[in-house]
């Protein structure tokens, strides 16, 4: 008869105390993890991350804002555009008069 589940402390090949079996451990997109760690070295202002489930790369403002600031790109040079684009903007809302907290801090 089949079993649904096995008894506890079987694993692998059926016997009693015998080694589950192990999955070789893989980083998926090790390249782009990489390449997100190197554009947080190059914007100090910004935290990157790189989900490899979506294949995106995204950029988190480290610097406080009333709303969080978050820009994404399916790559790291969309993604570096996007950021210019996004402090553009902030600077931009600044000159006009808003008195949100929300300018990236001084070099």
């Amino acid at each position: 008869m089949w079993r649904r589940f096995r008894a506890p402390g079987v694993h692998g090949d059926g016997r009693i105390g015998s080694p589950a079996p192990t999955a070789p451990h893989r980083l998926w997109d090790s390249q782009s993890r990489a390449e997100a760690e190197r554009l947080t070295r190059v914007w100090k202002d910004w935290t990157v991350l790189y989900g490899p489930g979506s294949r995106r790369f995204y950029a988190v403002a480290a610097w406080p804002t009333p709303d969080p600031l978050v820009v994404e790109d399916r790559t790291p040079e969309g993604l570096e555009i996007r950021i210019r684009e996004a402090e553009a903007a902030v600077v931009t809302r600044r000159a006009e008069g808003d008195a949100a907290p929300d300018t990236p801090p001084a070099p």
